[in-house]
């Protein structure tokens, strides 16, 4: 098996940006409502009759400005509009998959929200077999592996949570799991305690957007109270020392996205984000994309982005590559064979390895 042990950041940068786009990866935290890009918002919106604030793509991508969490989910809930028809959903899923696939990603699991479409009359049947048909044309074209995790919006009630989940049950031998996602404020974890237990009964693997915007206290909650097998974002953590060991002894995965953090102010630098320190601390940190045309890149871009801002070393970026496989909900098997992806990839680069 290669060793990454000391390998530094000196050399070729084009050389070490190419090394990070193929080098397999996962991505574990990608909204697929987040993932339209503005031409095919743009195409979707004409082909469903929607009326949208923005008449060309350069006005769309001129609003991804944004001051917090809660000023992207206006536009994001805006364009989530454009989302009316099983074939809307199929063609977002496909393009994310196929831009994925392109990336380097080997294993991606999905987020969607069905209750911003199912309040607007769009049926959970519509939405699900979109996306999942998507889903199989792209691992029977492309061979990646996918999974599909509902979240439900923390803006909402535990009792719209729990109906969401009564929804989703037809369809339970193919979703890998629940999350929670949305504005942090207001809603701790906590609101969510028995929507948890009950997916956790079910059979669902669980995850919860903490500590992003929140407390490292949310966090605390997501673990202790929750249950949970994953943190989606999480870098609040770092205000709490005892907090980190414990996510360390633990090894509960932390699915960060940090340019997502940056765009959304949550850091106000990618030279002050607590990536490179939590991976040193032991965590199980990996990268991902969250909603990357909104964000500026995907999981690719995260790195690289991350290496010249952090000073990451090539080592950090292979470790943070098989954390991703490791803390996929895949089995030990598949987890294996995407580490061994990366093995493979370090034989092929010696120069990297």
């Amino acid at each position: 098996m290669p060793t990454t042990v000391g390998i530094e950041t000196t050399g070729d940068d084009a050389g070490i940006e190419h090394f990070i786009r193929g080098l397999p990866k996962t991505d574990l935290h990608i909204h697929l409502e987040g993932s339209i890009e503005p031409e095919l918002m743009l195409t979707l919106a004409d082909r469903n009759g929607i009326s949208l604030p923005w008449s060309s793509t350069a006005a769309l991508r001129s609003a991804y400005h944004f001051e917090d969490l809660q000023s992207f989910l206006d536009l994001y809930f805006a364009g989530c509009r454009v989302l009316v028809h099983e074939r809307d959903f199929y063609d977002v899923t496909l393009a994310y998959l196929e831009r994925a696939v392109v990336d380097g990603v080997i294993r991606a699991e999905l987020f969607i929200g069905p209750q911003s479409f199912t309040e607007r009359g769009v049926s959970i049947s519509t939405l699900i077999s979109g996306v999942l048909t998507a889903m199989d044309d792209a691992t029977r074209k492309h061979g990646i592996s996918i999974g599909l995790l509902i979240s439900a919006h923390r803006h909402r009630s535990e009792a719209d949570a729990l109906a969401l989940l009564d929804s989703i049950l037809p369809w339970s031998n193919r979703i890998l799991g629940v999350g929670l996602g949305g504005a942090e404020a207001g809603n701790p974890p906590s609101k969510f305690e028995r929507f948890f237990h009950a997916a956790r009964k079910k059979g669902f693997h669980t995850t919860v957007h903490a500590g992003e915007e929140g407390p490292a206290a949310y966090v605390r909650e997501a673990i202790e109270l929750l249950q949970v097998d994953r943190i989606d974002h999480g870098i609040t953590c770092r205000d709490d020392p005892a907090l980190v060991e414990d996510l360390a002894a633990m090894a509960i995965p932390l699915t960060v996205c940090p340019l997502s953090n940056l765009k959304l102010k949550v850091v106000q630098s990618l030279e002050t984000h607590p990536l490179k320190t939590l991976l040193d601390a032991g965590l199980r940190v990996t990268i991902n994309s969250d909603d990357p045309p909104y964000f500026g890149g995907y999981v690719s871009e995260n790195l690289i982005a991350c290496r010249q801002a952090l000073g990451l070393s090539v080592s950090d970026i292979v470790q943070l590559a098989r954390n991703g496989f490791s803390s996929a909900f895949i089995s030990q098997d598949e987890a294996d064979a995407g580490i061994g992806s990366i093995d493979a990839y370090l034989d092929e680069h010696v120069a990297f390895s």
